[in-house]
């Protein structure tokens, strides 16, 4: 795979770090998780639970190793140096401060080991004016502008129902680890990745930034090209109260959908700008998509060079055959559900690994590859330093 041999350290906690090293672990990386102790990686207790482990944790955490260290022990603090001396990756999420307070941050492990690729994850990252401030996703969301943005027809804004800053950081990041990376392997100099949450959701905005940067003027969402502002880029009720969406705003798409409606004579407002001269065409098509159930609109579509889908909830999106076509659902030997890799190589394809470990498991194991013995190891144990 195009990882192996790649080793990581992973301090991070939740989703943004976790969901980055787990991809690196289904392309081949050997990935090392330190766990707080006590309760550990807080997802092994959050939400739904099948065969005693919750699906969040079995699928961000599946195929490493784990283990307990308390970092503020000086024999916490050695172990974790020696396991990276021959580290390629560290990735941590604390809030900014926190590595350095524990003797664990860049400057300390680089000053034994320059090649290493060291990733701080952040909700606003190492500097700035919200350097000190708390957030998680949604606050994060807030603060770039998103939420705003998801303003439901009420004019109310709606609550996200993804975290779009934790997934924009997590393959932000990925990228930067793996650019310093082959930069490492070429030079043997390691470097510093600051990856904010903030910076990684502000920098998927050109598509919608427009009006902002082209007039000065805030968006009037519901008038606007991409949130309901076009005919042709929309969702419509349909007569069993399911919902479909036109996810196509091209003439060509428009030309071929009306026409099939016999109703050429709306075309003229599908070219108009996204807004209020689109009405006359949105009114038509609220009006026709109510007139069947959903499954017959599927069905009335499936010929036509329209830019369609039914709107599916999530599990009818994991029980759609393409999902497990695609390999973004399968089951390991217990019957639990394994949520695929999106990175798809024809050579050297991912293989993701469905085992997870149990707080602190690979304690014994990896602390005998660094040359503690047996009794050295319960030592340890009884003192509560793993």
């Amino acid at each position: 795979m195009k990882l192996d041999g790649v080793k990581v350290i992973d301090l991070s906690l939740f989703l943004p770090g976790p969901m980055l090293t787990l991809m690196m672990a289904d392309h081949g990386a050997e990935v090392i998780k330190i766990e707080p102790r006590g309760e550990g990686e807080p997802t092994r207790d959050i939400g739904y639970k099948k065969n005693g482990a919750s699906v969040w944790f079995r699928n961000t955490h599946r195929g490493k190793k784990c283990l307990q260290l308390d970092l503020k022990a000086p024999e916490g603090k050695e172990i974790f140096f020696k396991l990276i001396k021959d580290a390629d990756i560290v990735v941590e999420a604390f809030r900014p401060g926190v590595v350095d307070r524990l003797g664990v941050g860049y400057d300390a492990v680089r000053a034994i080991h320059p090649k290493v690729v060291y990733c701080s994850i952040s909700a606003f990252g190492q500097t700035g004016a919200y350097v000190k401030k708390p957030a998680h996703d949604l606050a994060v969301q807030a603060l770039s502008g998103v939420i705003a943005l998801n303003e439901g027809q009420d004019g109310k804004p709606t609550m996200p129902h993804m975290p779009a800053a934790d997934a924009f950081a997590s393959l932000t990041a990925l990228s930067g680890v793996l650019m310093a990376l082959l930069k490492a392997r070429e030079t043997g100099e390691g470097d510093y990745v600051d990856i904010a949450m903030l910076d990684s959701v502000l920098a998927w905005t050109p598509n919608v930034t427009g009006r902002i940067f082209a007039t000065g003027e805030a968006h009037a969402p519901k008038e606007e090209r991409s949130w309901g502002g076009n005919a042709m880029y929309n969702l419509y009720e349909c007569a069993d109260g399911a919902w479909i969406a036109l996810g196509g705003a091209e003439p060509k798409f428009a030309k071929n959908l009306l026409e099939a409606f016999g109703r050429m004579d709306l075309f003229e407002f599908a070219t108009l700008p996204p807004g209020p001269g689109q009405e006359p065409l949105r009114a038509f098509l609220r009006d026709k998509f109510k007139s069947r159930k959903r499954q017959e609109w599927i069905d009335w579509f499936a010929d036509k060079d329209v830019a369609f889908a039914p709107v599916l909830n999530l599990k009818e999106a994991f029980d759609d055959p393409n999902t497990a076509e695609r390999g973004m659902i399968s089951f390991d030997e217990y019957g639990n559900e394994i949520v695929g890799t999106p990175i798809k190589f024809q050579n050297d394809p991912a293989q993701p690994n469905p085992a997870i470990s149990d707080r602190g498991g690979d304690a014994d194991a990896l602390l005998s590859t660094l040359g503690y013995g047996t009794a050295e190891i319960e030592t340890l144990r009884d003192k509560g330093v793993i």
